[in-house]
Parts: C-alpha cells; structure tokens; sequence
C-alpha cells in the first residue's frame, strides 16, 4: 500500500498501552513503532517470537534468538493513568489537537 493511503491511528510511538486480545493478553508495554502501512503496533518486550539469525563476520553469532513481533493495531488499548485501559478522543484546545480518556476525559 502506498505511503499516501496509510490510515491515520491515534496510538503513537511511546505510549503505554494494554493488549487486550492475543497470547500476552493482560501484558502492557511502551509502543516502539506503529506501522500505519499494515495497521500494527511492535511493543516492547511482549509478542515475543524466535527467528533464526544468520551470522555476518566476526561480530554476530548465529542462533536463535527472541524478537519482539508486530501486533495488530486493534488489540491495543492506551492506557490512561486514571482509569486504565480506554479508548481515546480528540478534541481541539488553543488551536492544537489534543488527545484525551474517553472514560475520564483526562488529557493524554
């Protein structure tokens, strides 16, 4: 898919979100990349998966190691400090858009 008809989320890098469905559900983590192309989130540290790994010179092993794999952008939830787990709004302050708890309303 082309980078112009990538789907704008409002979950961005560095947010503290809960995985609602899947293996490490209950589990939360701080995002480290969404993928707006696929609509996936990697999270740090959860979805962990092994994959082979090739060694290239002197200064990489060979093996199996774990690596973080991308999660579907709707089974994430960002966590708000008040009330935990919400969905999010936007709404305009001082011409910016802010994002906020739709529980609470708090600003995030």
């Amino acid at each position: 898919m082309a980078r112009n008809n990538a789907v704008k989320y409002k979950i961005k890098k560095n947010d503290q979100v809960k995985i609602m469905a899947g293996k490490d559900r209950g589990k939360s983590g701080r995002v480290l990349r969404v993928d707006r192309d696929r609509g996936r989130v990697l999270i740090e540290g959860l979805n962990m998966v092994k994959k082979a790994i090739r060694p290239r010179g002197q200064n990489r092993k060979g093996g199996i190691s774990s690596v973080e794999a991308a999660l579907a952008i709707s089974n994430v939830q960002i966590l708000c400090k008040k009330c935990g787990p919400t969905r999010i709004g936007l709404r305009m302050e001082q011409d910016q858009k802010v994002r906020f708890c739709k529980k609470c309303g708090e600003q995030l």
